[in-house]
């Protein structure tokens, strides 16, 4: 027996648990959104349901299993060795598929990967058996080896799912918000416990259909379903078992709300978190460990076969995978472990539920996308169709409308806006009720689904109603939209090649590619990882800048100190990385820096945006305050533009391969660097200290700008002799221009807190 296969077995076990751990990481977001922004409960409450629907629809999950066995090829028409290059091909794909998404906190469907490289690896195989066996096979011969219906309803569930379940997920929040406003908790107890009928009974239909439906129990016949199995019983009694649930859950909401006055949304919440984790575990387990087992099962068949009668690999025929095979439940309830455990300490998770969060909040949030050509023409036209409609409303009806919509202003204090949900319990109720809908017919008819699609979609659909995308960020939240679903189909498509690509390679030599393609799929894992803990661990430490929070010239002047502080020594740390890059023609280095700089002016101009805020936040005897905390981040904005400029002067000159500069020039750029650095570093000491003493010492002291017209003057005489290069001409006076401009953006921003400080003393 060849011991590559076993090799490929015990390869595919340890993939199938990293996939695992990708996989939940990327997927939390289907059932985490909800109840992380609506802030109903606890966080912690939150995993530990999302933790137990997790380890139960594990368990139920074993029916599911079958996809990645026969629902995109026809395992009878490949050879052993054949099927096992195609596992091998999918999982490293999916792997590094999903790390991908997972790194940049994009949310992408695990269903459509999966299905995508099974398809991919699958057509790979087949083309080069039909080429290979005749010679001069045709395209058309493919349909034998491909489920081309399946396939075929899986792209059309795509794009179904996205324009279904958004455009109901909008109908929905905006008929429920009608009705119930944003003062829900105040209306009369039947409204509450009408609606809670409806999302509970909703809601734990979807429960029986994703979870005991897919149970060895359920297909087994019971006296009191009148001897009917449980799965016959949910798909052709569906108006009895809704109508009695509706009727119970209304009366168990009315008693909760008028007697035991508990809020009843936060009840769904629960139950609406522990449905999607159910049906998460229960739906895209198939998409980590399915293709494993399914490997596993291959492997054993073979080898009982090659034990009795010596068929070798490449003549053993796969239609053992065509039968129906019960997955050990014990492997089912590992793998929810491993699913819970990430689902606890992944922080790639957390920056996938994040992106979501953000896109569907209500208040103003750090725009992460930005606007494109789609996004500002879907929002012209959605701003055009409303104004259309509007013009034919009565007013009394649009101003009815208004007020239904029109959020309630809670007074809190600038240090707890951060405790403010993102979206208030109504709006996560039913993203809840309306995924779990969409996703209860689509099973009862047999559409393959892709959970991420729907509740994503459905999200995105509510926070359109609830009028969250207004015009301060529609189009930031339409081009995160676009973004995503782009992504979506670019893994559709990404799957397919890369899985039939691995597989093609695997074919050509698979003793040598196995090892190959196994080392480079854990080195590009390992450089993830490693890269992401790095930005993690640097967002930590490095200064970040703080919003002003007082509303008083002497408390704007403490809290902005810690920022001043922070740009400095910032800046110096650019500034001397371009001079250093220059000098060394390193062009890696001064790309980094660029982005470096990038970074602390988008910082700089968040707290530009934050303005508006401030100053809504005075009061009248506080105004002045407003004039000194503008003035301020107009100077901090002066640095980082001209550190900017100088930034990208250095890296077009190194990147265009201009003319170095001369000995002399690099050493006198370095005593103007000296000279800076030691403005910014007693700067620093200043703000740090809180040392005013201090500040009136920088501002006395001339040196930097006496150096910088040294230089200025010693460049001018240089070229009117020696220099007989224009783009370092150009290139040192810009710098040196541009250093005096930083420099006096630094003693202006020092003046004004030296100025501001003295006068908040006299006034005492």
């Amino acid at each position: 027996m060849d011991n590559i296969y076993m090799l490929m077995i015990i390869a595919l076990a340890l993939l199938a648990i990293t996939d695992l751990v990708v996989g939940v990481s990327n997927d939390a977001v289907n059932f985490l959104n909800s109840a992380i922004g609506s802030k109903a409960i606890s966080f912690k409450t939150i995993m530990i349901v999302a933790s137990i629907g997790v380890l139960v629809g594990a368990v139920f999950s074993s029916g599911m299993m079958e996809v990645a066995r026969k629902g995109i090829f026809n395992p009878g028409e490949f050879y052993f060795n054949e099927i096992m290059i195609i596992f091998m091909a999918v999982m490293i794909t999916d792997i590094l598929l999903l790390d991908f998404f997972n790194t940049i906190g994009m949310p992408t469907s695990t269903t459509v990967s999966i299905v995508f490289e099974l398809l991919g690896a699958a057509v790979a195989m087949a083309l080069l058996k039909i080429f290979k066996t005749t010679g001069s096979g045709e395209f058309s011969d493919l349909i034998t080896y491909i489920n081309t219906e399946t396939a075929t309803k899986i792209i059309f569930g795509i794009v179904l799912s996205v324009i279904v379940a958004f455009s109901i997920g909008a109908f929905v929040q905006w008929i429920t918000r009608l009705v119930l406003s944003y003062n829900f908790e105040n209306k009369a107890a039947w409204i509450g416990a009408l609606f809670g009928g409806i999302a509970l009974t909703a809601i734990t239909y979807f429960i029986f259909i994703k979870g005991l439906k897919g149970t060895s129990y359920a297909k087994e016949s019971f006296e009191i379903l009148g001897g009917r199995t449980m799965k016959e019983f949910l798909e052709n009694e569906v108006l009895i078992i809704i109508a009695i649930s509706s009727v119970f859950w209304s009366v168990a909401s009315f008693v909760l709300i008028q007697f035991l006055k508990i809020n009843i949304y936060r009840i769904i919440i629960v139950v609406g978190t522990f449905a999607l984790a159910l049906a998460f575990s229960g739906n895209d387990l198939v998409n980590f460990i399915g293709v494993p087992i399914a490997a596993w099962e291959s492997y054993q068949a073979w080898s009982a076969e090659w034990a009795i009668n010596g068929v070798q690999a490449n003549e053993f025929s796969m239609s053992i995978l065509s039968k129906k095979v019960p997955t050990n439940n014990l492997l089912l309830l590992l793998a929810g472990v491993i699913m819970v455990v990430t689902l606890w300490f992944s922080s790639k998770a957390k920056n996938v539920v994040k992106t979501s969060i953000d896109l569907s909040s209500q208040s103003a949030t750090k725009e992460r996308f930005q606007p494109n050509f789609l996004s500002r023409g879907f929002v012209r036209l959605a701003m055009g169709i409303s104004e259309g409609v509007s013009y034919l409303l009565p007013e009394e009806l649009k101003k009815k409308v208004d007020k239904q919509f029109t959020p309630p202003v809670i007074p809190l204090t600038k240090e707890k806006v951060h405790e403010l949900p993102a979206f208030d319990m109504v709006r996560a109720a039913v993203n809840l009720m309306v995924a779990a809908v969409l996703i209860s017919i689509a099973t009862s008819y047999k559409l393959p689904l892709s959970t991420t699609y729907v509740t994503f979609m459905v999200a995105m659909g509510t926070s359109l109603a609830d009028r969250a995308w207004g015009a301060e960020s529609a189009v930031y939240r339409v081009a995160g939209v676009i973004n995503v679903i782009g992504g979506w189909f670019f893994t559709a498509f990404c799957a397919f090649t890369a899985a039939a690509f691995v597989a093609y390679l695997l074919s050509l030599n698979l003793k040598l590619m196995f090892p190959i393609l196994l080392l480079l799929a854990i080195g590009l894992l390992l450089r993830n990882f490693f890269a992401h803990r790095k930005k993690a661990i640097e967002e930590k430490t490095e200064d970040s800048l703080n919003k002003a929070e007082s509303t008083s010239v002497q408390g704007v002047i403490q809290e902005s100190a810690a920022t001043i502080a922070s740009v400095v020594k910032r800046g110096g740390k650019v500034y001397g990385v371009a001079i250093k890059g220059l000098a060394k023609q390193d062009l890696v280095l001064l790309k980094k820096n660029k982005k470096t700089i990038e970074k602390l002016s988008n910082e700089v101009d968040e707290l530009r945006d934050n303005i508006f805020y401030f100053i809504k936040n005075l009061d009248e005897s506080s105004v002045t305050a407003s004039s000194f905390y503008i003035n301020l981040l107009s100077y901090l904005q002066d640095m980082t533009q001209s550190l900017e400029f100088i930034v990208r002067a250095t890296n077009k000159h190194v990147n265009n391969n201009h003319k170095k500069l001369k000995m002399s020039q690099i050493k006198e750029l370095k005593e103007v660097e000296e000279s800076l650095l030691v403005v910014f570093e007693n700067t620093k000491d200043a703000f740090q200290e809180m040392s005013f003493e201090k500040i009136a010492d920088i501002l006395n002291d001339r040196t930097a700008f006496d150096i910088l017209s040294d230089k200025i003057q010693s460049q001018i005489e240089r070229t009117r002799t020696e220099e007989s290069s224009p783009k370092n001409t150009t290139l040192y006076f810009g710098l040196l221009l541009e250093t005096k401009d930083l420099l006096t953006g630094t003693m202006n921003l020092l003046q004004e807190y030296y100025e501001a400080n003295k006068s908040t003393q006299d006034a005492l």
